[in-house]
């Protein structure tokens, strides 16, 4: 099958030591926009922003890895899967690319990831867009461990995709079959199942960055949330909101945990002209 089959499958660069899978679209000398994705089963960065790329990409130049335990990045037999993993890989990725600043777009876990690397990193990313964010402490959903307790099936990931989504009309037969498929790829599950086992309480905690860190922050923040997320409770933006000292909300109605989807026009507008002005 060839690359351009499977757009999930893009450029590859050590990053951290990590044979990283990344997608990379724009002129590379405008203002870098590093995109994170989410913790779905069978996700990947073109899963998550296939959407969002093309329409960022006319300005900036956006950089959306696979993180390790997901998509088509190298998954080590000895990888620990926690924060401090993630975020080295993260800042190895800026490294092997060049980047020494850039706006990064966090999508619920990613948001987790997001929130952390300006935290340990303020140098390194510019102004901070978290989406549907973990990061700040809740108790767990039951669609959030829903999606972390996933078994694969077609049924059960049609089951998901009504949690992700608001719009009954993304929840089709043909869309869970896709999902479903890009779950069971080789290694995916299993480095899925290994991420999150239950008590999945624990993951939600291992994710927050402290408010006194979060009150630190010195990056521009705007914060989007879906009013009806059926996975993050709106009220993690609302911390947010009450916590980070330059920050914005804004609350989609009639949308669920999938902004970048449901709300996609308004969604690179918004993120676009956010991270350029």
């Amino acid at each position: 099958m060839t690359q351009e089959a499977r757009p999930e499958i893009g450029a590859s660069v050590l990053a951290a030591g990590i044979a990283t899978n990344y997608l990379e679209a724009g002129d590379p000398s405008a203002p870098p926009v590093l995109l994170l994705h989410g913790s779905g089963p069978g996700v990947t960065a073109y899963a998550n922003w296939r959407l969002t790329i093309p329409a960022l990409a006319t300005r900036v130049r956006v950089v959306a890895p696979d993180l390790v335990g997901f998509g088509f990045t190298e998954r080590p037999d000895t990888v620990v899967y926690d924060m401090d993993t993630w975020v080295g890989q993260v800042v190895g990725l800026l490294d092997a690319l060049g980047i020494e600043r850039a706006s990064v777009v966090g999508n619920s876990f990613g948001g987790a990831l997001a929130l952390r690397l300006a935290a340990r990193y303020p140098d390194r990313v510019d102004r901070l867009v978290l989406m549907g964010s973990v990061g700040v402490p809740f108790p767990i959903t039951d669609g959030l461990d829903r999606v972390w307790g996933y078994e694969p099936s077609i049924e059960s990931m049609k089951e998901l995709i009504g949690l992700f989504a608001h719009s009954r009309e993304l929840v089709t037969d043909e869309l869970a079959e896709v999902r479903y498929r890009a779950s069971v790829q080789p290694g995916f599950q299993e480095s899925f199942a290994a991420m999150f086992p239950a008590p999945r309480q624990r993951w939600v905690d291992a994710m927050v960055t402290p408010d006194e860190e979060i009150a630190a922050l010195p990056q521009r923040t705007l914060v989007v949330h879906g009013r009806e997320d059926r996975i993050i409770p709106l009220d993690n933006a609302l911390h947010l909101l009450r916590t980070v000292p330059d920050v914005q909300l804004h609350v989609f109605g009639r949308c669920g945990h999938w902004t970048q989807i449901e709300h996609a026009d308004e969604f690179n507008r918004l993120v676009l002209d956010f991270v350029t002005s």
